[in-house]
């Protein structure tokens, strides 16, 4: 646990799931009156064949460049759908598995969020592998954040979300 202000640390990937958890870690940030560090891990061996073409083919700190680009432009394009929260956030992507690498993020944190599941082959499995790993050896707290099943602007004024029935 960290001694200053709370820390709660975010695992995003690009995905819908990295979406939803970055939502709510900001939420618990500003409820926390903490702060947030948004983190992207990456691994050349787990990138798909058109996200390792995609990726420029220079010195390493171009690349690094780049997946940090990429991250900042996920939590711009979330926060813009957010009211402003007042927290400080800060964003990294670093090289290393991903569990590995949010589970050092998170040695300090009050709070590790992560999504259901990522952008991984196995989308249909009921816990991500990396989501499974941090629950399993986080030094904080864990919370594991579902894609809503309605988009954020459907939601009541009390939290509950608008369902509509299917015949």
């Amino acid at each position: 646990m960290s001694e200053q202000m709370p820390l709660v640390v975010v695992g995003v990937d690009g995905s819908e799931h990295g979406d939803a958890a970055l939502r709510t870690a900001l939420r618990e940030a500003a409820r926390l009156g903490g702060r947030l560090e948004v983190v992207s891990a990456w691994e050349r061996r787990g990138l798909t064949l058109a996200e390792y073409l995609d990726l420029p083919l220079g010195e390493e700190g171009e690349l690094q460049a780049e997946l940090d680009r990429r991250a900042r432009a996920q939590v711009d394009r979330v926060m813009a759908t957010e009211p402003d929260h007042g927290v400080d956030v800060q964003v990294r992507a670093h090289a290393g598995h991903p569990t590995e690498v949010l589970l050092e993020a998170a040695r300090d944190a009050d709070l590790l969020v992560v999504g259901h599941r990522g952008r991984g082959a196995f989308r249909s499995v009921a816990l991500g592998s990396v989501g499974l790993g941090c629950v399993l050896h986080a030094p904080c707290p864990v919370l594991v954040v579902p894609v809503p099943t309605t988009p954020p602007a459907a939601a009541t004024a009390g939290g509950a979300t608008a369902r509509t029935a299917r015949a």
